[in-house]
C-alpha cells in the first residue's frame, strides 16, 4: 500500500490499523536540539482522542503516546522519531457483520475494488484513528513553528447551519467546549442541533477554519508545489474532508477583479495589504499576511438509521450499523487540520532554505 508518506524534508510516515495493536508514525527531518517530551505530543492527541464529549464516540482509549527513538536527554538527536499509540479498547465483534456488505459512505467497496481484501474491523487504514499519526507528527511541527514565532490555530466555523459570529470570537473556548467553536452562543445552538440529530439517529457535518499568523512572505513554490496546492493536498487527504478553500474561497467567482484584488500599502516600512481576500497566498507563495483556509467535513457515515446497500454476493439489502460512532466528526478533526497545516508549512519553509544564495550563506558562513 503506497501513500502513507507525507512531506519532502520534514516527513511523516504513518502506520497501523483501527483494530490492530496500535497506531504510529515515524517523523524524519526533525532538527537536532529541539526540546521534546511525550507531553508536548500528548496535549494534541488529547484533543483528538475519543470519549471526550457527548458528541464523540464512546470508544475508551487513552491514546497515550510513547516515544521510541530520536530523543536523548530530552532533546531531538536529528534521527527519525518513532511514536506509538497502542489500541486498548478494540471491540472488533461490533464489526463482524459488515464483513459481508458495504457500508454507505465508507471505503469498504473501494478498498475491495483496489486490494481485493479489506480489514473490516473499524475500517482499518481508512478509519479516523489513522489520524493519530498525523497529529503526533504535527505536534512536533507545531512546536518548531512556535519556536520560529509562527502560530497555527484551527477551530470549528460551523456545524450544520449554525455558524460562529467573529465579533464574539473567544479563542479560549476552542479547547473548552465540545463543539470546538470559539463562540459561546454558537456552541449552545450547535449543541441543540446535534441533540436533535442524535435523537433522530442521524449525524452532521461542518466547516473547520484554520489561520496561520506571522508566517513570512516567500514560502511556497510557484508551480506544482504552490503553498495553497500543498495545503489542499494535506487537508483533502483527511478522510472526511470533501472540499477546501483558501481566503474567500468560492465567493471570489462571483466578484469583479476591482473588488477582489488586495491593494498593497506600506506599513511601518514593510509591504502589506489593505485586505486579505487571497488568504495570505499569492502565486502559490505566502505574502506575509494571515493564511486562512477552510475544510468542509461530511457527516459521519456510520449512522443508526436503516440504510440500503449491497452485499458481496451482489444482493441489495437493508442494514442497521452497530458499534460506537461519532454523531459528528468535526470537533475531533479540528486538531487534525491544525497538524496537517503545520506539517505542510514547515516542510515548505525547509524547502525555502536553498532558494537564495543569501540563505545558504547565513547557514554556512555566518
Amino acid at each position: 500500500m503506497a501513500g502513507s508518506l507525507f512531506g519532502k524534508h520534514f516527513t511523516i510516515q504513518t502506520f497501523g490499523e483501527s483494530h490492530g495493536e496500535g497506531i504510529g508514525v515515524v517523523v524524519d527531518g526533525v532538527p537536532a536540539g529541539l526540546p521534546l517530551c511525550e507531553e508536548d505530543i500528548q496535549i494534541y492527541l488529547d484533543r483528538r482522542k475519543p470519549g471526550n464529549s457527548r458528541y464523540a464516540t464512546k470508544r475508551a482509549e487513552s491514546d497515550a503516546v510513547e516515544i521510541l527513538s530520536g530523543i536523548f536527554e530530552g532533546k531531538t538527536t536529528g534521527t527519525p522519531i518513532a511514536l506509538l499509540v497502542r489500541n486498548t479498547s478494540q471491540r472488533s465483534g461490533d464489526y463482524s457483520e459488515i464483513a459481508s456488505y458495504y457500508r454507505p459512505g465508507h471505503a469498504d467497496f473501494t478498498f475491495d475494488a483496489k486490494f481485493g481484501f479489506r480489514d473490516y474491523r473499524g475500517g482499518g487504514r481508512s478509519s479516523g484513528r489513522e489520524t493519530i499519526g498525523r497529529v503526533a507528527g504535527g505536534a512536533i511541527a507545531l512546536k518548531i513553528l512556535k519556536e520560529l514565532g509562527i502560530e497555527v490555530c484551527a477551530y470549528t466555523k460551523s456545524i450544520g447551519n449554525v455558524s460562529i459570529d467573529y465579533k464574539k470570537f473567544d479563542r479560549s473556548l476552542i479547547t473548552a467546549v465540545p463543539t470546538a467553536m470559539p463562540d459561546a452562543e454558537a456552541n449552545e445552538k450547535a449543541a441543540a442541533f446535534l441533540e436533535q440529530c442524535m435523537s433522530e439517529t442521524d449525524s452532521a457535518g461542518g466547516v473547520i477554519e484554520c489561520v496561520v499568523n506571522h508566517i513570512p512572505a516567500g514560502v511556497g513554490e510557484p508551480v506544482f508545489d504552490k503553498l495553497d496546492a500543498r495545503l489542499a493536498h494535506a487537508i483533502m487527504s483527511i478522510g472526511a474532508v470533501k472540499a477546501f478553500e483558501i481566503g474567500d474561497g468560492t465567493e471570489v467567482s462571483s466578484r469583479l477583479g476591482s473588488g477582489n484584488n488586495d491593494a498593497f500599502t506600506m506599513d511601518n516600512g514593510r509591504v502589506a495589504k489593505k485586505t486579505n481576500h487571497a488568504g495570505g497566498i499569492l502565486g502559490g507563495i505566502s505574502d506575509g499576511d494571515t493564511i486562512v483556509l477552510r475544510a468542509y467535513v461530511k457527516p459521519t457515515p456510520s449512522i443508526y438509521k436503516t440504510q440500503e446497500t449491497v452485499n458481496k454476493s451482489g444482493e441489495e439489502i437493508s442494514i442497521n450499523i452497530k458499534g460506537r460512532h461519532d454523531p459528528i466528526i468535526v470537533p475531533r478533526a479540528v486538531v487534525v487540520v491544525e497538524a496537517m497545516t503545520a506539517l505542510t508549512i514547515l516542510d515548505l519553509m525547509m524547502d525555502n532554505m536553498n532558494s537564495r544564495m543569501d540563505h545558504l550563506k547565513k547557514i554556512y558562513l555566518d
